[in-house]
């Protein structure tokens, strides 16, 4: 264990659930690839999306509360997630944002084509070009964005224990912005901490991300990361059993929480590869409740 490979996933408020299937499975094309409840509050769903197979560094997942009023990010939260698009598919995704997303806007950052969409709760969901094979498929994430009032001790976090290094920093639309980059190519391997003298006041909600996990290849793994974080000075939760991963929870200098998620055992745990995302799957702990939840639970259609 010498770095983080990149990210697991990233999991987002959302406001009615099936406005958010619509979006992600219709327009960006993602597989629902589980359909499962918030373990803490099982009369909510909590929406898994990703590739076909479910893999670490594709997943972005969802707690939809109907009522959900509108959130905002600010200093001492993530600002935004990145899909990875392949640059000769880049201007078929602009073709479809402006097919079925009001607002889609372009940048560059970093020399890079941004392509920004805003999902049904005003979340921006960036689309990334990257010189990778021909797919017209997004890929796996590019990025996260995590905005912070002072990036330097973040920085120090990524570079000095998760093992990332420095890959740009530039200056633009009022953000100075350092890129951090893990070694290897796992998905998800860039992590962009930005800085802004704006004065804004973040608070949760409706469009906004909840937490960003990166990726731990096993459980010693796992426990490793445990030890290493005490001893520079995080204190992390105890290892809890998320059914189709084993996770840790700190919160990061700047005030994200932060998440290590274990590859194994996968989203195939419980129900067949080929029809991920198509049952309710339950946890253990809350399977005597299923009669009870198909109530309450509302209906989902797939795109």
């Amino acid at each position: 264990m010498t770095h983080i490979p990149g990210l697991h996933h990233v999991t987002a408020i959302a406001g009615p659930a099936q406005a958010n299937v619509d979006f992600y499975t219709g327009v960006l094309a993602q597989r629902l690839v589980k359909k499962t409840v918030n373990f803490d509050a099982p009369d909510t769903y909590h929406l898994y999306y990703g590739d076909a197979a479910g893999t670490p560094g594709t997943i972005l997942t969802f707690f939809p509360f109907a009522g959900a009023r509108p959130g905002r990010a600010g200093p001492g939260m993530a600002q935004a997630y990145a899909y990875a698009v392949p640059a000769d598919a880049f201007d078929i995704w602009v073709e479809r944002a402006g097919a079925f997303a009001e607002g889609a806007s372009i940048t560059l950052r970093f020399g890079a084509r941004v392509l920004t969409l805003r999902d049904p709760d005003g979340a921006p969901v960036e689309l990334i070009e990257v010189a990778e094979r021909s797919s017209a498929q997004i890929g796996g994430f590019h990025s996260v964005t995590l905005w912070q009032q002072d990036i330097g001790p973040t920085a120090r976090l990524m570079q000095d224990v998760f093992g990332y290094a420095e890959a740009g920093h530039e200056t633009s639309h009022g953000f100075e912005r350092l890129r951090l980059c893990a070694p290897g190519d796992a998905p998800g391997r860039l992590v962009d901490l930005v800085r802004s003298d704006r004065a804004v006041q973040g608070h949760a909600g409706a469009g906004t991300i909840h937490h960003v996990a990166f990726r731990a290849r096993d459980n010693d793994e796992q426990l490793g990361w445990i030890d290493r974080l005490a001893t520079a000075g995080h204190r992390t939760t105890g290892v809890i059993d998320r059914q189709y991963f084993n996770a840790i929870y700190f919160r990061e200098p700047g005030g994200v929480l932060f998440e290590i998620a274990t590859d194994p055992p996968g989203f195939a745990v419980d129900e067949p590869a080929a029809t991920l995302g198509q049952a309710l799957m339950l946890p253990v702990q809350h399977e005597h409740l299923r009669p009870q939840l198909e109530r309450v639970l509302p209906p989902l259609r797939v795109a």
